[in-house]
């Protein structure tokens, strides 16, 4: 199997909330698309700095990270993101990677929204047996 990206729409979750409130209008909403790896070996969602500089997601922490590379550093933990996906909807944490790393679509994620990876097709699909509501197993 190949690599799989998805398209997904990416939402500052702080300025959902000021718009819920009416403290800005809900076009001021700062969100954008953004191509994805579909990564089910990387945990969280993780974006770049070029997609933290326009979204300007507030930054909670900082993380030691590691990555593919064996590498550890530490970088930005931002919060609340929030991911789009076709009908599904999630609000998750992100790692700010450097520079234009490519972003990252995690398992968390992943498994929240309840969407699957299609392995002959090549894609990241709504799970096909629950397909007009995210279903969680909380067990």
């Amino acid at each position: 199997m190949g690599l799989i990206y998805a398209d997904v729409e990416l939402i500052n979750g702080a300025d959902l909330v000021l718009a819920q409130k009416y403290i800005i209008g809900e076009e001021e909403v700062k969100r954008m698309p953004v191509k994805m790896l579909v990564d089910t070996g990387s945990v969280m969602l993780a974006i770049n700095e070029s997609i933290q500089e326009i979204l300007q997601f507030p930054v909670i922490e900082k993380r030691k990270v590691q990555l593919a590379i064996s590498v550890v550093a530490e970088y930005d933990v931002v919060a609340p993101v929030e991911l789009r996906f076709r009908n599904r909807q999630t609000t998750c944490r992100a790692i700010v990677l450097p520079g234009d790393s490519v972003p990252l679509l995690g398992a968390i994620p992943i498994e929240d929204m309840d969407v699957i990876i299609h392995p002959t097709r090549e894609e990241l699909i709504v799970n096909p047996e629950h397909l007009f509501m995210a279903q969680m197993i909380m067990k």
